[in-house]
């Protein structure tokens, strides 16, 4: 019988990091831990691979592992069911780890979209179809339905590339941003990237409006990277005239149009790991990657700094604590399998389709 969670909840972090530790060391090669870059530190330093979704999932995948334990967020755990073999489990200690990103797009309001826009013209000859990786398995599986695909944010430049060799337009969500700061950076102007407002008729667009769009940008966005302004840049450049300036792309267009470098978490830490010792930094990512990363520079005497004002950190992720992975791994000593992740067969089959158009692809 499964231990109770309840019998977790009250421990502290040091008896939790015990009951880990031991864990690990009992189930050995059968269990490997995930941890993505946003996770905290008190659950990130007990991770085998640390990364962002699909290295670790791919990472997973590869490895000898019977349980797979994915410290971030529901759609990451999907990902890696989809990629794993089939006598490998995923597990999400904490059910209630989502994202908010991926919830702005559902497959109803996105099948809603696809069928409006097939009023206007011949949807399946005219739109690729382009979904973020942080999106739920069954918006993956639509675009391998529809001969779409999956991006990253390290690769959306070649996956846009790749849509338009096959159709004039793409429809891309859920992050309007990652589209947006994409497209302009080939040379899309912005008049010819529309937002779709799922709550509206129409997305809120007119016929001709539509009909001018090269990319049509789902009204979604990632809560934690909307806490970066501008004007966050230009006060700290005003103190630090001298200062590096990088964000994600999930950032609004103007933070990434003021960052000398924008790039994903992947670049973001190899960028500043290779730049020089001494210099500063002004980070648009999230806290804990960002805190993560200023001590490391320290060494070099690399000064990193979190762009916002306002501490904000993935409070999602943050969900996923010591307790829940003390608790997913004492019953998995214990023979039980609790909170694992499992998408069914045929939207798995579609999604996997769609990831590994992107995989040839980049």
């Amino acid at each position: 019988m499964a231990l109770a969670f309840q019998e977790y909840a009250m421990l502290d972090d040091d008896e939790c990091d015990s009951r880990i530790i031991a864990a690990k060391n009992t189930l050995g090669r059968r269990l490997v831990i995930l941890g993505h870059h946003y996770q905290r530190d008190e659950v990130f330093k007990h991770a085998d691979f640390t990364g962002d979704s699909l290295k670790l999932s791919r990472n997973a995948a590869q490895s000898d592992a019977e349980y797979i334990v994915f410290c971030g967020v529901h759609f990451m755990a999907e990902v890696a069911d989809i990629l794993s073999r089939p006598e490998q489990t995923v597990i999400l200690p904490d059910l209630a780890a989502g994202c908010s990103m991926a919830d702005m797009a559902n497959l109803i309001k996105v099948r809603q979209c696809w069928q409006a826009l097939s009023q206007i013209f011949d949807v399946e000859k005219t739109v690729t179809p382009v979904t973020y990786i942080n999106s739920t398995a069954d918006l993956k599986a639509f675009c391998g339905e529809h001969e779409g695909i999956v991006c990253t944010s390290s690769n959306a430049q070649k996956i846009l590339e790749w849509g338009f060799s096959k159709r004039e337009k793409i429809l891309f969500f859920p992050d309007q941003h990652l589209g947006r700061n994409t497209g302009f950076r080939m040379g899309i102007p912005l008049e010819h990237m529309v937002t779709w407002d799922f709550t509206q008729p129409l997305g809120g667009l007119t016929k001709n409006e539509i009909e001018n769009a090269k990319i049509i940008l789902w009204k979604g966005h990632c809560s934690v990277h909307q806490a970066f302004k501008p004007e966050h840049i230009d006060q700290f450049l005003t103190r630090y005239p001298n200062t590096n300036v990088i964000a994600h792309p999930e950032a609004c267009f103007e933070v990434c149009q003021k960052s000398a470098y924008v790039g994903s978490t992947e670049y973001i830490l190899k960028t500043i790991r290779a730049a020089a010792a001494n210099t500063r930094w002004l980070v648009a990512t999230e806290l804990n990657m960002v805190n993560r990363l200023a001590e490391e520079a320290k060494a070099e005497g690399k000064q990193v700094h979190f762009m916002s004002p306002t501490l904000c950190m993935c409070s999602t992720m943050f969900r996923t604590d010591p307790q829940h992975l003390a608790w997913v791994l004492d019953n998995l000593v214990q023979g039980s399998v609790v909170n694992p992740i499992t998408v069914p067969k045929q939207p798995a089959d579609l999604a996997r389709q769609a990831l590994a158009a992107m995989l040839a692809v980049s």
